[in-house]
C-alpha cells in the first residue's frame, strides 16, 4: 500500500509522468508500477486523468460558480440521495458535503450567468429536498489543483533614495 501512496503521491501533481520515470524516483521495478496503477484504475482509486486549463489564456467566455445547497436528507440514505441526484446533472463539476451553515458545494460550469441562473431556478431548486440556495459566481481564478495561474509580478512601484 505504501507504494500506491507515493505513485498517487506524484501522479496527483503530473499526470503525465510514464511508468518508467516513476519506478526510477521511487526506486522501484517499472513493472511493478505499471501493475499498481492498474489495480489503483481497477480498484476505483484512481478515477481519471485531468489537465488543468487556464482557459482566460484563450478568451473563454464560460462561467463557473460555487452554489451553496441547503437540504432535507432522507430518510435512510441521508444527504447521499439528494447528492447522487445532484451529481447526475451535467452542468455540475463537483459535489461536497459540507460542514456549516448549508450542507452541500456544488460547483457548475455555465455559458453565461443565465444558463447557470436556469439550471438553479429549473433544475437544482426544484428537487424536493433543496430547501435553499446561494449562488457565488467565479470572477476569478488564481490557483486550481496546486497551479498558480499567473505569474508573480514584478514590483511597479518607484525606487525612492535618499
Amino acid at each position: 500500500m505504501e507504494l500506491k501512496k507515493q505513485i498517487l503521491n506524484l501522479i496527483a501533481h503530473q499526470a503525465k509522468l510514464s511508468p518508467k520515470l516513476i519506478a526510477t524516483m521511487l526506486g522501484a521495478e517499472e513493472e511493478a508500477i505499471v501493475r499498481a496503477i492498474r489495480e489503483m484504475e481497477e480498484d476505483k482509486i484512481i478515477l481519471g486523468y485531468n489537465t488543468v486549463i487556464n482557459w482566460d489564456k484563450i478568451g473563454s467566455d464560460g462561467v463557473t460558480a460555487t452554489i451553496e445547497v441547503k437540504v432535507t436528507p432522507q430518510r435512510e440514505v441521508g444527504f447521499n440521495g439528494v447528492a447522487e441526484r445532484i451529481c447526475r446533472f451535467s452542468e455540475v463539476r463537483s459535489v461536497h458535503l459540507v460542514s456549516g451553515s448549508y450542507d452541500l458545494s456544488v460547483v457548475v460550469d455555465g455559458r453565461d450567468l443565465k444558463e447557470i441562473a436556469a439550471f438553479v431556478s429549473h433544475k437544482l431548486s426544484t428537487l424536493d429536498e433543496v430547501q435553499s440556495t446561494v449562488t457565488h459566481f467565479v470572477l476569478k481564478t488564481y490557483k486550481v489543483d496546486n497551479f498558480v495561474f499567473e505569474d508573480a509580478r514584478e514590483d511597479e512601484r518607484l525606487v525612492i533614495s535618499p
